[in-house]
C-alpha cells in the first residue's frame, strides 16, 4: 500500500515535512510512504491550461495521486487557513470534479506550527476542501503546536502522546484503503 505524503510547506526542512517523515516510521506493516516533492512546480490554477496536456507539475501531481492508495497531507497554517500552494494543488487535483484523482481516495490531514494551535484551522479548512472535492476524509486531527520543540534531532516526536496519536491516524488511514483502492 502506497501512501502519498504532501507537505503544504515548500520549505525543505519544514516542521510539516518532519511530521510526514515521523508518520513514515509509524506506518503499519505493508504500507510505505512516498513524499511528493513537486508541489513548487504546480502553477496557479488556470482553466485555460487544463485539458489533455496540463502543465508538467500538474501532470506529475495528478499521476502521483492517482497511483497512490491514500494521501497524508501535513499542512502549516498561513493566515488562519490553507497555504496558497497547497490550495492550488488541490484545485488542480479536483478537476474534472466528477472524475478527479481525489474522488473516493482516503485522505488524512495533520499539521504542525510554531504557534500554540498546531495548525488546527488549516487542518479543518483542508479537510473541508477535500470533502468538497469528493475525497474520503479521515475526520481526525493532529495539531502539533510549538513544532520547533516537538521533534528531537532524529525527527521523532518528543511527546509520546503525539507519537501515539500520529500512529493512530496513519493506522486509520491505512484501514480506509479498500480492495477497490488497491486494484485501481
Amino acid at each position: 500500500m502506497r501512501i502519498l505524503a504532501i507537505s503544504g510547506s515548500l520549505r525543505r526542512d519544514s516542521h510539516n515535512r518532519e511530521l510526514l517523515r515521523a508518520a513514515g516510521t509509524l506506518l503499519p506493516a505493508g504500507a510505505e510512504l512516498e513524499v511528493f516533492e513537486g508541489l513548487a512546480a504546480v502553477p496557479p490554477y488556470d482553466a485555460d491550461l487544463d485539458g489533455p496536456a496540463p502543465p508538467l507539475g500538474v501532470a506529475a501531481l495528478r499521476r502521483a495521486i492517482r497511483e497512490a492508495d491514500a494521501l497524508l497531507i501535513a499542512t502549516p497554517e498561513y493566515n488562519h487557513s490553507i497555504p496558497g500552494q497547497l490550495k492550488t494543488a488541490l484545485d488542480w487535483a479536483s478537476r474534472p470534479l466528477a472524475s478527479n484523482v481525489l474522488r473516493d481516495k482516503p485522505v488524512a490531514v495533520v499539521g504542525a506550527s510554531t504557534g500554540l494551535f498546531g495548525a488546527v484551522w488549516a487542518q479543518a479548512e483542508t479537510r473541508k476542501v477535500l470533502a468538497a472535492i469528493g475525497a474520503r476524509v479521515v475526520d481526525t486531527e493532529l495539531p502539533v503546536p510549538q513544532a520547533g520543540d516537538a521533534f528531537d534531532a532524529t525527527g521523532t516526536l518528543v511527546e509520546p502522546q503525539l507519537q501515539a496519536e500520529l500512529a493512530a491516524i496513519v493506522t486509520e488511514l491505512v484501514s480506509e484503503i479498500t480492495p477497490v483502492d488497491l486494484a485501481a
